[in-house]
């Protein structure tokens, strides 16, 4: 298994993939995932271990289910 920061490194590319793919920028996917904007960041650089419910939130703000986000995690 990787380790915790290459995981969370991980995961912060494939919401900023995603981000870009429906052209949004780091702060609009925070006011369309109802978290604040420093923490949309601190996700994006990984420096933040995520809660399900905050990856259902950003899943909701990318209009994306769970499944599609972790389909790239691999």
């Amino acid at each position: 298994m990787e380790s915790k920061p290459l995981i969370l490194a991980r995961f912060g590319e494939i919401i900023i993939a995603e981000a870009k793919k429906k052209n949004l920028s780091l702060r609009k996917l925070a006011d369309a995932s109802g978290l604040e904007y420093s923490q949309v960041q601190r996700i994006a650089k990984g420096k933040v271990n995520l809660a399900l419910t905050t990856i259902v939130a950003l899943c909701e703000g990318l209009e994306i289910s769970p499944s599609e986000l972790f389909k790239n995690f691999r």
